[in-house]
């Protein structure tokens, strides 16, 4: 310990004291509460976020916030190792917009697996929902840019990248509302597990699919039709298309639905089908009466999905030519499926149609020339 200046020159002056022994006192020990926090956990992007809850879920211990850099590579990596049919972070996606999209990409790839991955009895749905509304706290505190109290900085990876994304964009009406609505789609998949009617699919995806297109189009720089009326006509492209998008979805995963999730989205009133039918059908793929009866109810559906997507396949003529392939891309990889479930008959119960590798490279070379296209036109 330094001994302050005073006592110094005094000892100087002094005789010099007999020898004596110092024993310096012990250190004290730090209280509990100012010890730093462990350090930002290794997170493996290829592991489900169902199995990191222990390291970043809600009931985690306390931990040092991860950088902001540490977070976007995690973001990053999410979507680029979980993809089906298009990785999110295709070559086609503008630099200046790839952290966003990667951002979305993991709220949305996280709040699924919140949704889904825990199980489908009910003590399962009721952790999801728990889950789930832990999820919305934290989105909700993400875009609290303009309170009158300093913002909590967010400690969850998805949400560090995520409020990068929300100040970058706020001026184009990005706010909360679009990710709350994701949310009460997933928290939706846990009270209701069979549909009646067309109309209460659609409605679904007015919350599961539709607020993915508007926010890619806010990230592109199109503020809502509340915000800009002229956006009005990109609004409802948007919506349709995500909206076939979904209801694709779910004529393509029947068997998966129900098998896995104990999810009936086939309207059981318009087809006449029930769920106690699917389940009886579905391991008796012999069985010619159950197959016509399942294609002639899945048919007129597909074809509905169908007008849906024509309905929205000029939106990219009326974006940036730096936008308008990715959402080319994946309106037209919605098309291929449909055309994919035609093909083998609407069947579908009995198997799950996929894009095989040459389609799926087809449509990314495709999308690759528009956007070389679109950029000799803009030099």
């Amino acid at each position: 310990m330094t001994e302050p200046a005073s006592q110094a020159l005094e000892r100087i002056r002094s005789p010099m004291p007999a020898a004596e022994t110092h024993t310096p006192p012990p250190p004290t020990p730090e209280a509990p509460g100012l010890q730093p926090p462990p350090a930002s956990p290794t997170l493996d992007p290829r592991v489900p976020p169902i199995d990191l809850l222990h390291l970043i879920g809600p009931e985690a211990p306390a931990r040092e916030a991860m950088s902001l850099a540490a977070a976007l590579d995690y973001c990053r990596g999410l979507a680029t190792s979980h993809y089906e049919n298009f990785s999110v972070l295709t070559s086609l996606v503008p630099g200046h917009l790839r952290e966003d999209f990667a951002a979305v990409y993991a709220f949305c790839r996280w709040a699924d697996d919140l949704g889904d991955e825990t199980g489908a009895d009910d003590a399962a749905r009721a952790r999801s929902l728990a889950l789930l509304d832990w999820w919305k706290r934290e989105t909700v505190s993400c875009f609290d840019l303009t309170g009158t109290q300093p913002p909590t900085a967010p400690t969850h990876p998805v949400f560090i990248a995520l409020r990068e994304t929300a100040r970058k964009h706020a001026a184009h009406g990005l706010s909360a509302k679009p990710f709350l609505d994701l949310v009460d789609a997933f928290e939706q998949d846990q009270r209701v597990t069979v549909y009646e009617t067309w109309d209460q699919c659609v409605d679904y995806c007015t919350r599961s699919a539709n607020p993915v297109g508007r926010i890619v189009l806010m990230l592109g720089g199109y503020a809502p039709p509340e915000i800009d009326a002229a956006n009005a006509e990109r609004f409802a492209m948007s919506d349709a298309t995500c909206t076939a998008l979904q209801l694709i979805n779910f004529w393509q995963d029947v068997r998966r639905d129900l098998l896995e999730r104990d999810r009936v989205y086939l309207p059981s009133k318009e087809t006449g089908i029930s769920p106690e039918m699917l389940r009886a059908w579905v391991n008796a793929p012999e069985d010619a009466a159950a197959r016509v009866k399942y294609i002639r109810a899945v048919r007129p559906l597909v074809e509905r999905t169908s007008e849906l997507f024509l309905a929205g396949h000029r939106l990219p003529r009326h974006l940036d030519p730096g936008l308008a392939p990715v959402v080319w891309l994946f309106g037209a990889g919605g098309e291929a499926i449909v055309r994919a479930v035609e093909r083998m008959g609407c069947a579908t119960l009995w198997h799950r149609p996929r894009l095989g590798k040459v389609t799926k490279a087809a449509l990314v070379a495709r999308a690759w020339v528009r956007s070389r296209v679109a950029g000799s036109r803009r030099a």
